[in-house]
């Protein structure tokens, strides 16, 4: 357990049980030792591959709060199963019944001359559980190896960024740049399509064109009865002579 003035931390080390192309997820455990409000704030060396939940908060007087950090899938395993990525967890009083929407930059700014208590996390990879074997093997055999790089002690707070409580917040671009080519894509087949049934509409409209000059162009019914007549008259004159 890592101690410290304000908060102590459970785990240690963030362990992640790698696996290639799949999203893990580890939790810390933070329990206030003071009788004070005490605010947190979370920072990674590597912001851009992990998301915390919550990334800043509030711990009351003698209570503990607990913080999820995810890693997102990665697509190869990395050598010898080594991580260099590294956890800052500052933390500070805050003033009293403080809420997590009371915390500001300027709290954990040392500068200003707030006590700021750090504490550093390394990040370990471990192997997935194996699934049961009906061979018995050795307890050498059975565990889990785990590798990873020791803590040279060397990394200052600046070389640490406050990490997202969520990869969403960093792809909402991203996000709303693929809604929008869809949208175009979806746009698009309706428009080709409503062309189509434009000409299909088209077309019907030539051939009942046609239909109807074709009707027009055979001998009237007017004339025909005119000439019926014409000739019935005729018929009637030749009859007298």
């Amino acid at each position: 357990m890592s101690t410290g003035d304000l908060l102590s931390i459970e785990p240690q080390e963030l362990q992640f049980p790698f696996e290639p192309r799949k999203q893990i997820s580890c939790s810390l455990q933070l329990f206030n030792k003071t009788d004070n409000y005490v605010a947190f704030k979370v920072k990674t060396t590597n912001p851009k591959k992990y998301c915390v939940r919550p990334n800043t908060g509030i711990v009351s007087p003698r209570s503990s709060c607990d913080v999820i950090v995810t890693m997102q899938a990665q697509k190869e395993v990395p050598p010898d199963m080594q991580c260099k990525d590294k956890f800052l967890l500052q933390s500070v009083v805050a003033s009293a019944g403080a809420a997590a929407k009371d915390i500001t930059p300027e709290m954990f700014n040392k500068e200003s001359g707030h006590h700021v208590e750090e504490s550093k996390l390394r990040v370990v990879y471990v192997a997935p559980p194996r699934p049961p074997s009906p061979v018995h093997e050795g307890s050498e055999e059975g565990s889990s190896p785990r590798a990873s790089v020791s803590d040279n002690g060397n990394l200052n707070a600046s070389d640490f960024t406050p990490v997202s409580k969520a990869f969403g917040e960093r792809n909402d671009t991203q996000d709303n740049s693929s809604e929008a080519r869809a949208l175009i894509s979806k746009l698009t087949e309706e428009k080709n399509s409503a062309i189509q049934q434009n000409n299909k509409l088209q077309h019907e409209l030539d051939l009942l064109r046609r239909e109807a000059n074709k009707s027009r162009g055979g001998i009237p019914l007017i004339f025909v009865l005119l000439v019926a007549f014409i000739g019935i008259i005729l018929g009637y004159l030749l009859k007298k002579t």
